[in-house]
């Protein structure tokens, strides 16, 4: 789930130096990450400084979980002159393959100072339980 290998990181990087857009609709950027568990939750945290939260959308179909967000320019008067820019625009996209064991139907979503939360509960059928061992307390004779 957290493996991440693209050949053509390097190219994209230098693109988005030349032009200063990191992504765009049809080939968005991958969205910086952390995942880990925290008690009966699975927690996914993912870094959006400057999108708005109306800009951020998530979707799970089955076990596919699709967060895609867009930071927009900043509208500008005409008198205007941009000096420096190097916060990157588009579209940021991240699709993540989830385990069986957790409940999708359950997924809580948070966003504070530009970094969106997703807690997924671990489901039920995949916590730690112990079996109780039925049969007899009396050994049983065979016979041949």
């Amino acid at each position: 789930m957290l493996m991440r290998t693209d050949p053509f990181r390097e190219l994209d990087r230098l693109a988005q130096q030349l032009t200063g857009v990191t992504g765009t609709w049809s080939r968005p950027s991958a969205m910086p990450m952390d995942a880990y568990r925290d008690g009966a939750d699975y927690v996914i945290a993912l870094d959006l400084p400057g999108v708005a939260k109306e800009a951020i959308d998530i979707d799970v179909e089955r076990n596919m979980l699709t967060i895609k967000a867009e930071r927009r320019p900043v509208a500008k008067a005409d008198d205007v002159q941009m000096e420096l820019s190097e916060r990157p625009l588009g579209a940021f996209s991240r699709q993540l393959v989830l385990a069986d064991t957790l409940d999708v139907e359950r997924i809580r979503a948070d966003y504070e100072a530009g970094v969106l939360t997703l807690r997924i509960p671990i489901a039920e059928r995949a916590k730690r339980r112990k079996i109780a061992i039925g049969g007899q307390t009396e050994p049983q004779q065979i016979s041949g």
